[in-house]
């Protein structure tokens, strides 16, 4: 893998995890990555599946917690926000 793969896959990563502090389930961070990021479905589901593997028992527990939680609770203007800037200071470097 070249060094603008690795650092896009990177960048994926780093926007998933932005989708998991809004508690985002995968369904709707490969949404929103798609919507706001222009980021492929196919590359998000992915990359969310090996994070899935390498740190089985954070999603464990993050996939309980998301059992409880009421659906969308923060508004998607601001995960818009969050991610739209996030992708912006990315393409900076």
């Amino acid at each position: 893998m070249g060094d603008a793969s690795a650092s896009y896959i990177r960048m994926v990563q780093h926007l998933i995890e932005k989708c998991l502090v809004f508690r985002m389930n995968r369904e709707e961070s490969v949404e929103a990555l798609s919507k706001y990021a222009g980021i492929k479905p196919v590359i998000t589901s992915t990359v969310w599946k090996e994070l899935e593997k390498e740190n089985r028992e954070f999603f464990e527990a993050y996939e309980r917690q998301m059992e409880d939680r009421p659906s969308r609770e923060e508004p998607p203007h601001k995960i818009q926000a969050v991610l739209s800037d996030f992708a912006s200071k990315a393409s900076d470097d």
